[in-house]
């Protein structure tokens, strides 16, 4: 199988289906990370609060202990937009690595590059046969993130956790309020289907032959 997580961020992914792509590895799969955005921000007028080196830096750290080749775009961070230029961009990515399982952002996240990079990850994956979307913050929204599609990540859940851990910048910011969140839904969603940890997706369409 040859896989791809696209996220809109380098963080995203590794919060989200870090696991399960490690996983796909050890099944001798071919993993890629599309990261769409050069990840650095701050305010306008103001100081940076990641600068876009730093966020590539822990990113191609993240991607080489899950063990996925990495693909950056560099569109500037909040810049991102469903457009046909970007459907296409991501397109040929999925043609040229033969992709047949696509991971990406839920359609229904706040963050506005979330949301955009999930139309066109969607848009551009509409002939890939497995598609599934992650949530990847704890924002509350107006529509319901509908999880039903579980992975068993217990015996990879130290390595998401190192994997997580790279991203030091961010971490740093937020107190480690999401690396301690997403281990915390990880173990609920264990939980509820009778394992230690799972990682949980939205299904678009998923094929069984």
């Amino acid at each position: 199988m040859n896989t791809m997580a696209i996220s809109a961020h380098h963080d995203d992914i590794e919060l989200s289906c870090s696991g399960t792509l490690m996983k796909h590895v050890k099944s001798g799969d071919n993993v890629y990370m599309l990261v769409l955005s050069d990840s650095g921000y701050g305010p306008k007028n103001g100081n940076q609060i990641r600068s876009s080196r730093i966020a590539k830096k822990e990113g191609r750290l993240a991607a080489s202990i899950i063990g996925a080749n990495l693909i950056e775009f560099n569109i500037p961070t909040f810049e991102i937009r469903f457009t046909d230029d970007l459907n296409w961009m991501i397109y040929n990515e999925i043609v040229k690595y033969n992709i047949d399982t696509v991971y990406c952002h839920w359609y229904g996240d706040l963050h506005i590059d979330h949301y955009y990079a999930a139309k066109s990850s969607i848009m551009a994956s509409r002939h890939v046969p497995n598609v599934l979307m992650f949530r990847s913050n704890f924002y509350m929204t107006p529509t319901e993130f509908r999880g039903n599609f579980f992975v068993d990540i217990s015996d990879v859940i130290e390595d998401k956790m190192r994997v997580i851990a790279c991203h030091e910048s961010e971490l740093a910011r937020v107190l480690d309020s999401w690396k301690i969140f997403r281990e915390n839904m990880d173990r609920i969603h264990g939980m509820m289907n009778g394992t230690e940890y799972c990682e949980v997706f939205e299904v678009v369409r998923y094929l069984v032959v």
